[in-house]
């Protein structure tokens, strides 16, 4: 077994050991018998496995960071209402295989409404996976030239939900934009994909190079689709501009 396995075998005996201690201080602090202490024993047992299960899957799904709901500045996207960030993170759009797009310049929180998504997802149970349109194209051309594009595209066809980022950041390479496609494809009308792009529909030609490679991906993404505009305005730019402007003030 490798030593990183052992190690972390070792951190959730020795967690659990600790939690069995506490349980056991508080049970007889509170008089429990031993049925009710047997009773909070359990529950914290399923507690920590769920909080595990929870980091594993955030963990698989590969974040570069992780955001939340909850640190999104909605003030800043007066364009979507806070009650549809509130009805998506339910996941009941990933459960009827919808597809999710984020449309909008650098900086207005795309990427952050991405992930925290995603993240959402993953604590609801989901699996999940984050990558960038450009990685996935490479990682898919490598898979073709290995001859393991077949299963490849076949774990992300299991997936809950993939999250694909700065979709029209790169132009991508004919084949790998092709192969791009066929993921979409065998994903669709059947499990959600989420799309954060800073361009909008009408040039997503100039990423797929063919245009009707690009019509065709746009249909399947904006089918049943929740299509979200974050609007122009970076507020990454303006929380600069107040932090400097802040700082300069006597």
């Amino acid at each position: 077994m490798p030593i990183s396995a052992l190690r972390s075998r070792s951190r959730s005996a020795a967690a659990a050991s600790t939690c069995a201690w506490s349980t056991a201080d508080a049970a007889a602090r509170d008089r429990l018998t031993h049925r009710a202490y047997l009773a909070e024993l359990l529950s914290a047992e399923t507690d920590a496995r769920a909080i595990r299960r929870r980091q594993r899957r955030v963990h698989e799904a590969r974040f570069p960071r992780i955001k939340t709901l909850e640190a999104f500045d909605a003030a800043a996207t007066p364009g979507i209402p806070a009650s549809l960030l509130t009805t998506l993170a339910t996941g009941a759009w990933i459960d009827r295989g919808e597809p999710l797009v984020l449309l909008g310049d650098s900086g207005t929180g795309k990427s952050h409404l991405l992930i925290a998504l995603g993240v959402a997802a993953c604590h609801q149970g989901r699996s999940v996976r984050y990558t960038t349109a450009a990685a996935l194209a490479n990682e898919l051309v490598e898979a073709a030239d290995e001859r393991a594009l077949a299963r490849t595209i076949a774990r992300y066809g299991r997936l809950d939900l993939i999250c694909l980022d700065e979709l029209g950041y790169l132009h991508l390479d004919p084949r790998g934009a092709e192969l791009l496609f066929q993921v979409l494809t065998e994903r669709e009308e059947r499990a959600s994909i989420a799309v954060a792009s800073n361009a909008p529909f009408s040039e997503w030609g100039s990423t797929f190079t063919d245009p009707r490679l690009a019509a065709a991906v746009v249909d399947r993404l904006t089918f049943n689709a929740h299509i979200l505009e974050t609007g122009t305005d970076s507020y990454r730019l303006r929380s600069t501009r107040t932090k400097k402007g802040t700082a300069t003030t006597p």
